[in-house]
């Protein structure tokens, strides 16, 4: 059982990796591409990544419903990575914005995944260790995006934008490959009394989670904004990739630690610690007078990143109901995803409006409204604070 779960966490991350390898290298040049090869606007751009946004609500939760009905994650899994390079292919023959919109909505839809895969690293991990696991996952999305950002400036100036799209395709369907061929569904036993997740089954610390993440995904609008904020302060096109690499980076190197700290010292102080991240990388970005102060804020981004999402989902599978923590994780997904879609359209409308930095205040007053109720959330309880003589537990990271 150990290796049969060391292989699963295995697969599941170079799966992560490849899908992030070809996406992000396309993702730093989306607000360019889309803004001056597509010809649209500001409100057009906060437009469709909200509407990505939307896309990615709907199919994690039917995803994460479907997985827990049936009893089967892994399907969900490689169709979302097909769906994603299939979408990529589309972006290369798209002729304007309009026509980008079906294939966004796909390769959104990509992330059906999500939830399905979320609920098998959270089951086969222990109180102990899941934090760790969620981050090891984190960490090869980011190594990902630090390789397909490489890998962008490398041989953009060679391949262009439409060829480039082809190629970021082809890592997605390898990794719909590997997830078909090399994850062994566990067998479980059918529900026959299966119940929907509904709000009044969930517990008040659960309900107050979900409020709070909420409020913070109107504050964290798309990173499309910070790189035309980048550029609109003077960085060249042609060195955002760079940005989006450091970012990338950092919160490749600090996704393990973090989810190792929250592992220690409980959730609830890292998560906090992400928001905080947040707040300093807004606040760099309102005041910044100079190219170097734009850096320091991306690196902020990268931490907040990193602390941010392997403590969000272990939070999640821990405050959810065991049998429908699938459901509980696509659930999570689709309320961040439905705040996110008007977080980055009203960014939009405050830049074409006003100016571009009231959207970081914005973000910044609803950031610290989600910390506030952040206190009020109680956690589990470690393993460890219940059975202090506990010896380490499984990890499937051991050996790796």
């Amino acid at each position: 059982m150990k290796r049969e779960n060391k292989k699963k966490l295995r697969i599941l991350g170079i799966a992560a990796f490849l899908n992030d390898f070809g996406a992000d290298s396309i993702f730093p040049l989306w607000p360019v591409f889309l803004t001056s090869v597509l010809g649209a606007n500001m409100v057009v751009l906060g437009f469709i990544d909200g509407l990505g946004e939307a896309m990615v609500s709907l199919s994690q939760a039917i995803s994460g419903y479907g997985a827990d009905r049936t009893g089967k994650r892994k399907v969900f899994i490689w169709l979302g990575y097909l769906s994603a390079g299939v979408a990529r292919l589309g972006y290369a023959v798209a002729p304007s914005w309009p026509s980008i919109i079906p294939f966004r909505i796909l390769d959104r839809a990509g992330k059906m995944r999500g939830a399905p895969r979320d609920a098998i690293i959270s089951e086969l991990s222990t109180v102990s260790d899941r934090g760790r696991n969620f981050g090891y996952l984190r960490m090869m999305d980011n190594l990902g995006a630090v390789a397909g950002v490489t890998f962008t400036l490398f041989f953009f100036n060679m391949l262009g934008y439409h060829l480039l799209f082809v190629l970021a395709g082809i890592p997605s369907l390898i990794g719909a490959f590997l997830v078909f061929k090399n994850i062994i569904e566990t067998k479980r036993i059918e529900q026959k009394n299966f119940h929907r997740l509904r709000l009044k089954n969930l517990n008040a610390d659960f309900k107050l989670y979900l409020i709070l993440s909420a409020i913070f995904s109107i504050a964290s609008f798309s990173y499309s904004f910070l790189l035309l904020y980048s550029q609109h302060r003077g960085f060249m096109v042609v060195t955002l990739p760079l940005l989006y690499l450091l970012y990338s980076a950092t919160a490749s190197a600090v996704s393990i630690p973090f989810g190792r700290l929250a592992d220690r010292i409980h959730r609830k102080p890292v998560l906090i610690l992400s928001f905080l991240f947040w707040l300093l990388s807004c606040g760099v970005f309102i005041i910044s007078q100079n190219l170097f102060s734009i850096v320091i804020a991306f690196i902020f981004y990268g931490l907040h990143l990193g602390a941010l999402e392997p403590v969000q989902r272990t939070m999640v599978s821990e405050l959810a109901p065991p049998d429908l923590r699938a459901s509980s994780l696509g659930a999570f997904q689709m309320i961040i995803g439905f705040s996110a879609m008007p977080a980055s359209l009203l960014a939009g409308v405050l830049w074409q409006k006003f100016d571009p930095t009231i959207p970081f205040y914005f973000s910044a007053v609803l950031t610290v409204v989600a910390i506030i109720l952040l206190l009020f959330v109680r956690e589990k309880k470690s393993v460890l604070e219940i059975f202090p003589s506990t010896e380490k537990s499984f990890s499937p990271l051991d050996g790796l």
